[in-house]
């Protein structure tokens, strides 16, 4: 087989769904979910079958998408999930994918929820911890979960940036709207992702679409409404569709698409105790929150017409950590030497190969601070747990060992009659846990 030249400088579309579930798209086997431009993704790309988020919650999932570092290397002292009165946010001296990307000449775009950083009272309003601060030339969004207001916080701004002088709020930025209509925010969101592919369609570009959904509570846009034989849920993931197909077929129509790479994926597993309006993680166990399966175990698709195979299912686990190195790889940036990045490129992988080293990948809490298991090839060990869905055979068994390949569920402790691998596999955990304790706080 002849394997096509990579476009030097690739654009690169990274659409980020949050709280949706592994099970909750056509490409995925949901029966009455309708995702007819995922799955056309999925037919001309690449469906990783065994892709990983950076941890069951928001914030920390995302600091690992930009930055291809474990979570836990960002010296997180608090709660991992941000607040509005939060009192830090990633650091400065942070080097994210925006900004390896920037200095090869991209331009760079995130439009949606960026829940890494905000400023407030607390903090002198500091903005070194949004994302014109950390490679982004435009932003548009909210900075943080669509759920998070109250009486004891203020209203959800929704934010732009760069903007025209006068605006002191957020210096920088301009505060479009307080408590914006999220029934419209996804419209906009798309847009705006349209707007700036057009804009730079004559160079290499690196857009980021962090959606605000399917994270509770629910607001479908008018136009899908009651559309969707799940509910109001697949009311959202249909939207959510509609987004991807309206970006993905602007590529298509300005004729770029053999030089852009488009990866879709979520953030973590789906919100289980919301019952109806939550996801579903399929085969896998538990859900957002826990490192079960269903936690961190997400879909991807790529997309690359001429580079990455059509109708090619990749069973090499791969992570979300493996961004950042991918990026640099296509378009030429060097890595940074002074830290330690925790993802590898799978450039070979994007273009067919399924010939890979293994390598751990880490399941940390939910509180930020521990790893509660490690996955190396196909085995997982879990050495602590926190859900309300643990069965009784389980509590107090720890460490718990599975084959993910034959168990995907996580249904038979095999660690009696694996005593060797678990051995292993704990070493890793110390090992790796060394390597964090190691580092300085890049956690402001």
């Amino acid at each position: 087989m002849v394997v096509p030249a990579l476009i030097e400088r690739p654009n690169i579309i990274v659409l980020f769904a949050d709280d949706a579930g592994y099970a909750d798209f056509g490409f995925t086997g949901h029966p009455t979910i309708r995702t007819p431009h995922l799955d056309r993704l999925a037919a001309e790309g690449m469906v990783f079958t065994q892709f990983y988020s950076g941890a069951p919650v928001c914030t920390p999932s995302r600091y690992a998408l930009l930055t291809g570092r474990e979570p836990r290397r960002s010296g997180i002292d608090e709660a991992a999930v941000l607040f509005p009165k939060s009192r830090k946010g990633i650091h400065e001296r942070e080097i994210t994918v925006a900004e390896l990307l920037r200095e090869q000449g991209y331009a760079t775009a995130i439009f949606g929820k960026w829940h890494l950083g905000v400023p407030n009272e607390n903090n002198g309003y500091a903005t070194n911890r949004l994302p014109l601060s950390h490679g982004f030339d435009e932003y548009f969004g909210l900075p943080y979960s669509n759920d998070m207001i109250g009486s004891n916080v203020p209203p959800i701004p929704l934010l732009e940036g760069p903007v025209v002088p006068g605006h002191e709020r957020y210096k920088g930025y301009r505060v479009v709207e307080f408590k914006p209509d999220q029934k419209t925010i996804w419209k906009r969101y798309t847009e705006h992702a349209v707007d700036f592919v057009r804009r730079n369609s004559d160079r290499p570009f690196f857009l980021y679409l962090p959606f605000s959904m399917p994270h509770i509570p629910l607001h479908p846009g008018e136009d899908f409404v009651e559309t969707s034989r799940r509910g109001k849920y697949g009311d959202v993931i249909e939207e959510i569709d509609w987004s991807v197909g309206q970006i993905v077929n602007e590529v298509r129509r300005l004729g770029i698409s053999d030089r852009t790479l488009v990866i879709f994926t979520s953030d973590n597993g789906p919100w289980l105790p919301f019952k109806q309006d939550g996801g579903s993680a399929g085969m896998f166990r538990d859900g957002k929150g826990t490192t079960w399966e269903g936690g961190m175990h997400v879909p991807c698709v790529a997309w690359w017409p001429g580079v990455v195979p059509a109708n090619r299912k990749n069973m090499v686990p791969a992570s979300v950590l493996d961004l950042l190195p991918t990026a640099a790889e296509l378009s030429g940036a060097a890595l940074p030497s002074d830290r330690v990045i925790d993802g590898r490129s799978i450039v070979s992988l994007l273009r067919g190969s399924e010939e890979f080293p293994d390598r751990p990948i880490f399941y940390m809490d939910s509180g930020g601070k521990k790893l509660f298991a490690v996955r190396y090839g196909p085995w997982k060990l879990k050495v602590k747990m926190k859900s309300n869905a643990t069965p009784a055979q389980f509590k107090g068994k720890e460490p718990l060992l599975f084959n993910i390949e034959i168990d995907p569920g996580e249904q038979w402790n095999l660690a009696d009659k694996h005593p060797d691998i678990v051995q292993q596999l704990l070493k890793m955990i110390e090992f790796q846990d060394d390597s964090v304790e190691d580092e300085g706080t890049f956690w402001d």
